[in-house]
């Protein structure tokens, strides 16, 4: 069995180079030198996709080439108590109980450890191999604009191995298709009425997770239950300031906070009103949440509010967006379908607000359906919306080639059969399917957990059976 000490040296570098995604020039660079350093063919497109192959090991130069395909950017999330700066920083992480994990930020293993794997197999002369095609992508977590840019003349191969899977043991053969829908509410700002009284309101600590992989383990929604809690206080005739929840379109919501401007008669009805939630929501999410927070602390507030009827708008609308698991698959049990993720909720300037969701569906009919429903509450609430192109899901394929041999290889070295699987992320597949259909594709990568969130974690040992297993099916293709 080959040692996975190279490929965790490459990682170990890798957490070293800032790569959030639409920043990824200076891991761009690093793969650049890379290939020139050890002699290798490489090639660079204007979305910063690279390519590096290398030619194939003797006796395998008839066998088709493939492509072994991850992406260069990471999420970039941390912990309100972070200090840590992803625009220079190294992720800073330890080894615990088997596990490599990033206690206060993400990790950075979805993807870097594709890169890590790629890098390592490339300067390893004892791997048996076809020729290689290493194609490593861009801003794949902001909308896949890397994949999107790929040109027919870029790649070559017929294989393609994508290795962006987060379950070791598991074969991935089709994924789901994804869009955003973006609402943004303009207000008219109003001065504070005198004798109010500022109370900044905080829920934080929810685990979040993946928005497709973590969407149907009922977590907390922290831009739902922030307005869930104002559309409450707002009985007491309390005006809307400010509010701030979530971040990514493809992570659930950890936490948030709004701005309140209170009636001095009324400030102790609204912190015991606040109080209350907070024992609710710790009750409701004491086995998916447990470690909630809820803070309530007077602010010096020189700004004014929100017009109320905007902001009722507003907070009707965060509670009546839907959020979750929408339809199971009938065709694979146990398959999410159809879901969706109401993302984040940002004040922007021009006394604007913006709402960002993300639907996800392997049925590309029912995601565009749910989008449309997402923008129909969004006309009712008075808000604009515009919906994005979105990406294709990747249909699966029982009938592929390149999955048996990883079945065989799994079966070979473990002596167990693997899962075949359809997931509900999405994976650069899709658009590849439909750029490149006479390409066979499959996934698969190391166990990971809590991806897209801090304490993402990447359990060593699985490392250890997927890159064997990756050797194995190198060895073996295209006999």
């Amino acid at each position: 069995m080959k040692s996975t000490e190279k490929v965790l040296d490459f990682f170990s570098e890798i957490t070293r180079i800032p790569r959030e995604s639409g920043h990824e020039e200076q891991i761009v660079a690093y793969l650049v030198n890379f290939a020139k350093s050890h002699n290798l063919e490489f090639r660079k497109d204007k979305a910063n996709n690279v390519v590096i192959v290398k030619e194939a090991s003797a006796g395998y130069e008839n066998r088709p080439t493939v492509i072994l395909q991850g992406h260069t950017d990471m999420v970039c999330e941390k912990l309100p108590s972070s200090s840590h700066d992803f625009s220079k920083d190294p992720i800073d992480y330890v080894i615990e109980e088997g596990w490599m994990i990033a206690k206060e930020t993400t990790l950075g293993a979805d993807n870097g450890i594709a890169i890590a794997t790629a890098l390592a197999i490339l300067t390893d002369e004892t791997i048996k191999h076809p020729r290689l095609e290493c194609l490593f992508t861009t801003s794949e977590e902001t909308g896949l604009d890397g994949a999107r840019a790929v040109k027919a003349d870029f790649i070559s191969g017929e294989t393609l191995i994508n290795l962006d899977d987060e379950d070791e043991g598991y074969f991935c053969v089709g994924c789901a298709g994804g869009n955003d829908t973006v609402g943004t509410f303009t207000y008219k700002p109003k001065k504070l009425p005198k004798g109010s009284v500022v109370t900044r309101f905080e829920i934080g600590g929810g685990l979040g997770g993946h928005s497709g992989d973590d969407i149907d383990r009922n977590r907390c929604n922290a831009v739902q239950q922030i307005a869930r809690f104002i559309n409450e206080a707002f009985a007491f005739n309390v005006d809307l300031c400010s509010i701030d929840a979530g971040n990514k379109r493809n992570a659930i919501a950890r936490g948030g906070e709004a701005v309140l401007a209170i009636p001095a008669r009324s400030e102790e009805k609204v912190i015991e009103l606040f109080n209350r939630f907070a024992a609710e929501l710790k009750a409701e999410f004491a086995v998916t949440d447990p470690e909630l927070y809820f803070k309530a602390e007077p602010l010096l507030w020189k700004k004014g509010a929100m017009d109320r009827r905007t902001a009722n708008n507003l907070v009707n609308a965060l509670m009546a967006l839907p959020h979750g698991v929408v339809a199971m698959s009938a065709d694979i049990e146990g398959l999410i379908q159809t879901s969706t993720n109401l993302a984040s909720v940002k004040m922007a300037s021009g006394c604007k607000v913006v709402v960002g969701t993300m639907q996800r569906s392997s049925v590309n009919t029912e995601r565009i359906f749910l989008a449309n429903r997402v923008a129909a509450v969004f006309a009712m609430a008075g808000a604009k919306s515009r919906m994005s192109d979105g990406y294709p899901g990747w249909k699966p394929n029982m009938n592929s080639k390149v999955k048996d041999v990883c079945v065989a290889a799994y079966r070979k070295l473990f002596g167990k059969e693997p899962v075949v699987r359809a997931i509900h992320a999405g994976l650069e597949c899709g658009l590849f399917t439909d750029k490149f259909p006479h390409i066979d594709m499959i996934a698969f990568g190391p166990t990971l957990r809590g991806v897209h969130a801090p304490g993402e974690k990447m359990d060593l040992k699985s490392l250890e059976r997927f890159y064997n297993v990756l050797i194995e099916v190198l060895e073996t293709i295209g006999k």
